[in-house]
């Protein structure tokens, strides 16, 4: 019996661990195979206090796995697919295992939003990618897209003419969102150009992606353009979809909790990019998992004294 079980290995879950174990509460961190979402797909952390410079994502996640390990969380591998109630706390059912605890952590954060449109499906990993850190060496001297306007979007724009001759940024609206120091570092790249006020209605290409079929939204003139390769970024879809059962949800899947973190059940908490809040970043993801993580504290105290 564990006294809290965090359910996803991102920012809000480590940081939640490093405190639940920090205060001596047997914690086990369940990772679904290592995938972290966005923090993963970051090539440059510029706005996380103390890195002057800057960090990558993957870097940061592994101090934070460090640091948690070394006040003793345990790690355990496995998608979750099931959580019921017991008498006493929780069963968590996972693909590899069943785990059962006092209290829970939700952290799963998410996954990035497809266009759902002909061709995506087919040449998704020919072409067509939603990880910048991940995939834009393989683009040298190439001419891509990047579907998106917001900071995502914009900062892996940027990335990618590390690699690539050309980036064209086609976003949907008249304006970018992403903030405005990203947009003027965008502006002044010369290999970046931007293409507004469009949508992407369709992905082309025999074996591999070719070219793009664009609509514009003002006078619906519709225009095919070659390319050699597509990154999506315009949003992300919560991890939540094993919880709809359990706690409450919004209409777009993410979890509702309060200031304390608190779900509609009590026992489950949740923290970062699951739950709905007005600001997902890195720093209001680690905030969240620490708010988390001191009112399980708080929540299995009072469980035992009770005697429950």
């Amino acid at each position: 019996m564990y006294d809290v079980i965090i359910v996803g290995g991102g920012p809000a879950g480590l940081s939640a661990g490093i405190y639940t174990a920090r205060a001596k509460l047997k914690t086990l961190l369940i990772d679904n195979y290592g995938i972290h979402g966005q923090i993963a797909m970051a090539s440059l952390i510029e706005n996380y206090p103390g890195f002057h410079e800057g960090i990558n994502g993957l870097e940061l996640l592994g101090k934070l796995k460090s640091q948690a390990k070394k006040f003793g969380i345990e790690e355990a591998f496995g998608e979750v697919t099931d959580i019921e109630h017991l008498d006493k706390g929780f069963k968590i059912i996972t693909s590899e295992n069943t785990y059962q605890t006092l209290s829970i952590i939700i952290a799963t954060g998410g996954r990035p939003k497809m266009l759902n449109i002909p061709g995506e499906e087919r040449l998704k990993g020919f072409g067509i990618s939603y990880c910048a850190t991940c995939d834009a060496a393989l683009f040298r001297n190439k001419y891509v897209i990047v579907v998106g306007g917001g900071n995502t979007a914009i900062g892996d724009a940027i990335f990618i003419t590390k690699f690539s001759e050309k980036v064209m940024v086609i976003h949907r609206r008249a304006e970018l969102r992403a903030s405005k120091i990203l947009q003027e570092k965008a502006f002044a790249n010369e290999k970046i150009e931007f293409l507004l006020n469009t949508n992407v209605l369709e992905i082309g290409g025999k074996d591999k992606v070719e070219n793009i079929l664009v609509e514009n939204t003002l006078t619906k003139e519709k225009r095919k353009m070659d390319c050699d390769g597509v990154f999506v970024f315009i949003g992300y879809v919560p991890n939540t979809e094993m919880l709809k059962n359990t706690i409450s949800l919004d209409e777009l899947g993410y979890v509702i909790a309060d200031e304390e973190m608190k779900t509609s059940q009590k026992g489950i908490f949740a923290c970062g990019d699951c739950r709905k809040k007005l600001l997902k970043q890195v720093i209001t993801a680690s905030s969240d998992g620490a708010v988390a993580a001191y009112s399980a504290e708080k929540y299995v105290e009072n469980l035992k004294k009770a005697g429950g």
